[in-house]
């Protein structure tokens, strides 16, 4: 029997944009990765000198304290929403704006430590979150944006929406 976080969603499982997110994740359990990129995140962060963190790779691009903190915030969002459609809640819930966001939030204030101490704590608890949901939980269905999305859906675009976040930190910041 595979196991319930091993189960990639199906197409209709999540509204087209997120496709390049769940796209970028790997075969295997997706819980497991969590975990994986929460070490992985962590040590990067570390290793970004203090010189580098209010760099733009170009005019009007985010710096890598606010990639940072567009993550966190974004992972808040989809867990949010995974934990309201776990629950049954059939409530539609609105859209994300991340310039909207981005324009109100103080990222740029912060210490780095501040933002890496968050997403650490974010993670760890999405991840006791998740661990908690079984297969029919996982294909338990919601709207946001819109659009229909399952449970096991958005727990994979956290994953993908950070692996691409992280992909652009090395390779245009570092």
């Amino acid at each position: 029997m595979t196991q319930p976080s091993t189960r990639r969603p199906a197409r209709s499982e999540y509204a087209d944009f997120y496709a390049a997110y769940i796209g970028q994740v790997p075969d295997g359990d997706v819980l497991e990765l969590l975990e994986e990129q929460l070490a992985s995140s962590l040590d990067l962060f570390a290793s970004i000198p203090a010189d580098k963190l209010d760099h733009r790779y170009a005019p009007g691009k985010w710096t890598v304290k606010q990639v940072l903190g567009h993550v966190i915030d974004a992972e808040r969002i989809f867990s949010y929403r995974a934990l309201r459609f776990a629950r049954g809640d059939a409530t539609p819930l609105p859209g994300m704006d991340q310039e909207t966001f981005m324009a109100g939030a103080n990222f740029a204030q912060r210490p780095m430590a501040s933002l890496v101490e968050e997403y650490r704590h974010q993670r760890l608890a999405d991840l006791a979150l998740f661990r908690s949901f079984d297969e029919e939980i996982l294909g338990r269905t919601g709207e946001a944006s819109g659009c229909l999305f399952t449970v096991r859906a958005l727990v994979y675009i956290i994953a993908g929406h950070e692996r691409h976040h992280v992909r652009i930190l090395r390779e245009r910041y570092l």
